[in-house]
């Protein structure tokens, strides 16, 4: 397993349970700060090694904390 793996799936997980949250698509979110929905795929699957310059602008895009990208939802 990669060294950072683990965080960037964490990370993926975490952003694509608050994008559904939002009710918006890839795209949509992707609009919301000229990016690009390609890279909102890759980063929800952990696939992605993201600048976080990137996930402040998707948090800001969510409205959510960038901080809650980093720890694990609870489950309803």
């Amino acid at each position: 397993m990669e060294k950072h793996e683990k965080i960037f799936r964490l990370v993926g997980s975490n952003i694509k349970t608050y994008r559904k949250k939002a009710k918006l698509t890839q795209q949509e979110l992707a609009n919301k700060f000229s990016g690009d929905r390609t890279k909102i795929s890759l980063i929800e699957n952990g696939k992605e090694n993201f600048m976080f310059s990137t996930l402040l602008d998707i948090a800001e895009g969510l409205n959510v904390d960038v901080k809650k990208f980093f720890l694990p939802i609870k489950k309803d």
